[in-house]
């Protein structure tokens, strides 16, 4: 979409936020209401209600908000002083608050207002509503609960959420999506196909796998290891925990102690949970000196690490308290970097691409640079920056991958390649990064002997193939719908016998196929009802044995989605699925 029509978009979308306000004050008039932005695909608005209301009041909230758009044929814009706007919104306490911190900026406030409607704000909206919003492009969709400014110490809010687009077709292709989505939520299909559970008891953000959801989480660890090993990395183990002094000399502390756990006193030391590897891979590295000969030195685990999210944020597999991550840090020489990002750029194609997933299509790269200006945040050395993110900017020119760029999203130490994975529902969630660091060589005093005999700095390259192992499971979840494939399906073959006459046959067939996940079905049930059944599991294939299979020495082989193979020699089945799970097929 052209930058003016993105500019069209969002602006149509904060004007329905203000619109979505307006039809809440008629309907509730003692309403306050406190924010409302444009969001991706929509808007929302914050309300203080005096009595809760649910999402049985949307369609009457939309009907409203349709009603009063014919009158919305401009934005008039009007700048009062402070005085005048806190005595405006005297008896609202969360506009008053937005008063003040607008005046102590110094920055003009500004009321804009549409119809009978009068709203605080810095404006952006749509010329001529009436006009150019389509009245059948928008749609009210759920409420949600939300702090006042993100901040779980002040009051809980009311969020109504709208979607809105350019035309009613737009919409609708959404909807569709979202309604797929919903059908393939993880969370969802992790109940009902028997994947993963929480307990209140264990504590919010901490899953437990069942033995179903551990199958997939081994067949990924034995993935990416063997995987790994092949391209050149050497795996490690480092323990889960580590003094606070550690991450103090990575400097990390200042950065993440907001989202690390509470310091434990130990003896005469003080541990902490280890919200990132990099650290103890670094200590690995000094324990002995290095020659220019073993670099690339790729240094690989998969880690176990904590971080403290929000419980508001948690969210199923994708958002944990306590996830394993395929973590890696390459140690080189500054003229090994882009080779070297290449080839882990070409990694990540190639694991994304056992897993069926596209480039450009279900993945993209996002170059997240420093700000210069901000030193607070990032370290001082604009050589060192400048160097660093063109090495990562050509690494992507040439390899022609699609990306976009982003200013002040860099981490502490360096630019960094983020991997932007696309959801069922059309959203994009980071899946794991790419980063060129050249501030904890300095720290850490990591070093090697060049071929002069010198001592010199290294470059190391943070990275992960796979991202955290629990947000992959989920991404494959919704993207399998629950339906994967042979090598990853925690149950690969069910056994179907016709009748228990069958069984010792049967179990014949299932030692013969030790190799793999079998489930037996010899309850007393119809063939019809075991198929069903199978089917709801979603397991692969269903082996159908009757009296004729069991005289021919056979299978009647089904496979999932109701396609039926017909009769085969168990041999020659055994070589088809052997040969799918080996070569990890889709």
């Amino acid at each position: 979409m052209p930058h003016n029509q993105e500019q069209d978009i969002e602006h149509i979308r904060h004007s329905l936020a203000h619109l979505l306000a307006a039809a809440v004050q008629e309907l509730w008039p003692d309403a306050k209401p406190t924010i409302g932005p444009a969001i991706e695909n929509g808007f929302y608005y914050d309300f203080e209600f005096a009595k809760p209301i649910s999402d049985a009041d949307l369609p009457k909230i939309e009907k409203k908000m349709r009603s009063l758009l014919p009158s919305w044929n401009k934005f008039t814009a009007k700048q009062i002083g402070k005085g005048e706007a806190l005595a405006v919104y005297k008896n609202n306490p969360f506009k008053k608050e937005l008063v003040e911190e607008i005046a102590q900026k110094g920055e003009e406030i500004t009321f804009y207002t549409s119809g009978d409607f009068t709203d605080l704000c810095r404006g952006g909206h749509a010329e001529n509503p009436a006009k150019e919003v389509k009245p059948d492009a928008f749609h009210l969709t759920h409420l949600a609960g939300a702090y006042w400014r993100g901040d779980e110490k002040n009051p809980m809010l009311t969020r109504i959420y709208g979607l809105a687009f350019a035309t009613k077709k737009e919409l609708d292709e959404h909807l569709q999506m979202m309604e797929e989505a919903k059908k393939r939520d993880h969370r969802k299909l992790g109940a009902d196909l028997d994947l993963f559970t929480f307990s209140d008891l264990v504590g919010k953000g901490l899953p437990l796998l069942t033995p179903k959801g551990t199958v997939i989480r081994k067949e990924l660890e034995k993935f990416i290891y063997e995987t790994e090993t092949q391209w050149g990395y050497q795996h490690v183990t480092t323990p889960p925990l580590a003094k606070v002094e550690l991450y103090e000399k990575s400097g990390h502390y200042p950065y993440y102690k907001d989202t690390m756990y509470p310091v434990m006193q130990v003896d005469e030391d003080k541990l902490i949970l280890r919200p990132m590897t990099c650290p103890h891979h670094f200590m690995l590295y000094k324990s002995k000196p290095h020659s220019y000969r073993e670099l690339p030195m790729r240094i690989a685990e998969l880690a176990q690490q904590f971080r403290y999210e929000k419980s508001g944020e948690l969210t199923g597999l994708m958002r944990v308290r306590l996830f394993c991550l395929a973590d890696a840090h390459i140690i080189i020489s500054p003229d090994q970097a882009k080779d070297e990002i290449k080839n882990v750029l070409n990694l990540i194609d190639y694991v994304n691409g056992v897993f069926g997933l596209k480039k450009g299509v279900d993945y993209r790269y996002h170059l997240s640079l420093g700000d210069r200006k901000d030193s607070k945040k990032y370290y001082k050395d604009d050589d060192a920056w400048n160097k660093a993110e063109t090495v990562l900017r050509s690494v992507l020119t040439e390899a022609k991958a699609p990306f976009f760029e982003a200013e002040g999203e860099a981490a502490f130490y360096g630019p960094k390649i983020d991997v932007q994975m696309k959801k069922v529902n059309g959203q994009e969630e980071t899946a794991f990064t790419v980063q060129y660091d050249f501030v904890m060589p300095k720290r850490f005093e990591l070093t090697y002997v060049d071929e002069k005999g010198k001592e010199q700095q290294p470059i190391v390259v943070h990275r992960s193939s796979i991202g955290a192992l629990e947000r992959t499971m989920a991404f494959l979840i919704e993207r399998y719908a629950g339906a994967f494939p042979v090598w990853l399906a925690p149950v690969q073959i069910a056994i179907l016998p016709i009748s228990d006459k069958l069984n010792d046959y049967v179990r014949e067939i299932a030692k013969s196929l030790s190799g793999t996940r079998v489930w037996v079905d010899d309850r007393n049930e119809s063939i019809g009802k075991k198929i069903r059944e199978a089917e709801q599991q979603k397991i692969p294939y269903m082996l159908i044995i009757g009296e004729k299979e069991k005289t021919a020495g056979a299978v009647s082989v089904r496979q999932r989605g109701e396609k039926d193979l017909g009769s085969m020699p168990l041999a020659e089945f055994i070589e088809k699925i052997t040969n799918e799970i080996e070569k990890r097929t889709i």
